[in-house]
């Protein structure tokens, strides 16, 4: 076990995590019979661009298409336009690209068939705000949003009622045509619904379960969005609607396989590994604070896991903002960590996004260990101040340890990976 480097072996857990959710292995399982009319194939999120280019190499036959992608992460389609557009805070080329998708899927027949390759991040990328608000209305509400601490399922129950494309409303658009949702997971629990809101599968969240969210977790939103949402203009199609009957949708890829190819990796390389949940949610740095006691636990008494042992786990936390630093829910749950096991020996962690991208900046997370609390002091970082101030990013880079593997081309949510010697 002495032999192990610990940083390489974790990224290469990451690794095999992303290579279970990459979309050229997972599409050409799921692929739907060729109609008798026309191919349309629309999407949006983080890694739908990369389904798109999978989708073209394994459709046999005439497709056209738009998809709308985050700034960066596009891919070469010679059939399926992309579009790019901002995340996590919604712009005008979002808002074009929301406007497009439902014009491609106007005027559309029984006989026609609508490919919907949908990933985490759409709910951004697809801002169409309803017919009484703007844009800036919807900025606004993914600004409160982002800074409530509120769970995905919850967040994206409120933007599904702000607008006109999330909820279902984009394959209600497509009716009569049949639509088929490819769907890459970023939720916990994996409620199809619930990925980039919805836009082609309709949930049973209902209107009232947004105003209970609001005001549970605080949110001051726009005078003109609460007055939307107060009427029953705000309500989103029924799931038994009689548009969705002839649809389906596939989940292609999730938090669960991602896990399951990381264990295997680490059982490759002679480390028995452990997965306690694919979909952990809470405020990030109190998850990272029970990660910290159970590696504590490990490492000092050997339970509940012997070592050495690499424990897995996946979901997506939550921040709520404090104050204005840098950073993002795995570098913050990372922090919250590193002080968790300071001074301890024998145990290193990796916390990212699969997706390439933890909050703002151009990391997927960071690496930690024993000594990351120290090293920080001695570069002139106060680690438990960096947390206070939600500025985890600016600790991590102080000493060289953010994450930075680049746009993945997937989507899966968190991997949260914790070896201990």
């Amino acid at each position: 076990m002495t032999a192990l480097d610990p940083r390489p072996f974790l990224t290469a857990i990451f690794n095999a995590a992303v290579a279970a959710a990459d979309p050229q292995r997972t599409i050409w399982d799921h692929l739907p019979a060729t109609p008798k009319g026309r191919t349309i194939v629309i999407g949006a999120g983080k890694g739908s661009a990369q389904m798109a280019a999978a989708f073209e190499r394994v459709w046999d036959g005439p497709i056209e298409g738009l998809i709308v992608t985050r700034y960066g992460y596009s891919a070469t389609c010679q059939r399926i336009e992309i579009i790019e557009a901002a995340h996590p805070v919604p712009d005008a080329a979002g808002l074009e690209a929301s406007r497009r998708l439902l014009e491609k899927v106007q005027g559309l027949t029984a006989d026609d068939l609508v490919v919907a390759l949908i990933s985490g991040g759409g709910s951004a990328l697809l801002p169409s705000p309803a017919e009484s608000l703007t844009l800036a209305d919807e900025i606004a509400v993914n600004e409160a949003l982002l800074a409530s601490g509120a769970p995905i399922a919850a967040m994206n129950t409120i933007r599904k009622h702000v607008s006109t494309i999330k909820g279902g409303r984009l394959a209600a658009a497509a009716f009569p045509a049949k639509v088929v949702s490819l769907v890459v997971s970023d939720i916990p629990g994996d409620n199809p619904a619930l990925v980039a809101s919805g836009p082609t599968v309709p949930d049973s969240g209902s209107r009232q379960e947004a105003l209970a969210s609001i005001a549970a977790y605080g949110m001051k939103l726009p005078a003109s969005v609460m007055a939307h949402i107060n009427t029953p203009a705000a309500d989103a199609p029924r799931v038994d609607d009689p548009r969705f009957s002839r649809n389906e949708v596939h989940l292609i890829a999730s938090a669960g396989v991602s896990l399951d190819a990381a264990a295997a990796e680490a059982r490759r390389q002679g480390i028995e590994a452990v997965i306690l949940s694919d979909s952990i949610e809470g405020e990030a740095r109190e998850v990272g604070g029970v990660h910290a006691a159970i590696a504590r636990e490990v490492a000092t008494r050997n339970r509940p896991f012997p070592k050495p042992v690499l424990i897995l786990s996946g979901g997506e936390t939550t921040v709520t903002l404090r104050a204005k630093g840098k950073g993002g829910r795995n570098s913050e749950f990372l922090l919250a960590f590193a002080i968790g096991i300071s001074g301890m020996d024998g145990i290193n962690a990796l916390a990212a996004d699969t997706d390439g991208i933890d909050g703002s900046e151009n990391n997927a997370g960071a690496f930690a260990d024993g000594s990351t609390v120290s090293r920080m002091r001695a570069a002139g970082v106060d680690a438990k101040a960096m947390l206070a101030g939600n500025n985890a990013w600016t600790g991590f880079n102080a000493v060289g340890d953010l994450f930075v593997p680049g746009p993945t081309g997937t989507n899966v949510n968190d991997l949260r990976a914790i070896l201990i010697k």
